[in-house]
C-alpha cells in the first residue's frame, strides 16, 4: 500500500466509519479502520498511513487525543484531522498541540476532511471578528469540560460546578450529551 494515499480512520461508530471509508475509497484512497487506540497501534505496526481521521470521543478508556499522540509519534508528517460532536476550544488546542493538522466539528463530510488535509499551513488572511464568545457558549464548554473530567457523572459535575443536580440536568436536556 502506498503511504501517499493510505488513510487510517479511528472511529468507534461502525456505520459512520464504513460510510466515511466508502466515500474516501471512491476518491482513490486506500482505507484502514480501527475502533480503538489498541487497534490503531496494531495497524501502525504493519502500515504507515499518510492521513488519519480520528474521532475525539471513543468508547472505552482511550480518547482520540491519545490516538493523535500515537499517530504523530509514529509519523510526524502524517496529516491528522480530529472529528468531534463535542467541540471545545480546550480539546481543539490540545489536538493541535499533540499533532493534529485540523479539528472539525461533526457533522463533517468527506469534502470538509479532504479540504482540511489540503489546508495544513496557517494563513494570516483570516478576518478577526469583534464578536466575543457568548456567555452561553462559555458555560456549555465549561459544563462539557467538567463532564469529561468526571467521566460524565452528573452528580459529581454539578457538585464541582456549584449548582444543583436538577439545574444541570435541565441544561443538559436542552443540549444533550451523547
Amino acid at each position: 500500500m502506498s503511504a501517499t494515499r493510505l488513510l487510517l480512520i479511528i472511529e468507534d461508530d461502525e456505520a459512520f466509519s464504513r460510510t466515511l471509508a466508502r466515500s474516501f475509497r471512491r476518491r482513490d484512497y486506500e482505507v484502514l479502520i480501527a475502533a480503538t487506540h489498541d487497534e490503531a497501534a496494531n495497524l501502525l505496526s504493519t502500515f504507515s498511513p499518510g492521513y488519519a481521521v480520528v474521532d475525539l470521543r471513543l468508547t472505552g478508556s482511550s480518547s482520540g487525543l491519545e490516538c493523535v499522540q500515537l499517530l504523530h509519534k509514529h509519523d510526524p508528517k502524517m496529516l491528522i484531522v480530529v472529528l468531534t460532536g463535542f467541540a471545545s476550544i480546550n480539546t481543539a488546542v490540545e489536538a493541535v498541540k499533540l499533532g493534529a493538522c485540523h479539528y472539525l466539528a461533526k457533522p463533517s463530510n468527506t469534502d470538509d476532511i479532504e479540504a482540511a488535509f489540503e489546508h495544513v499551513a496557517g494563513t494570516t488572511n483570516i478576518a478577526v471578528t469583534n464578536r466575543a464568545t457568548s456567555i452561553k457558549t462559555l458555560e456549555w464548554e465549561r459544563i462539557h469540560e467538567v463532564l469529561a473530567e468526571t467521566d460524565y457523572n452528573i452528580s459529581e459535575t454539578a457538585r464541582r460546578l456549584g449548582m444543583h443536580r436538577r439545574t444541570l440536568a435541565r441544561k443538559l436536556e436542552k443540549k444533550p450529551v451523547k
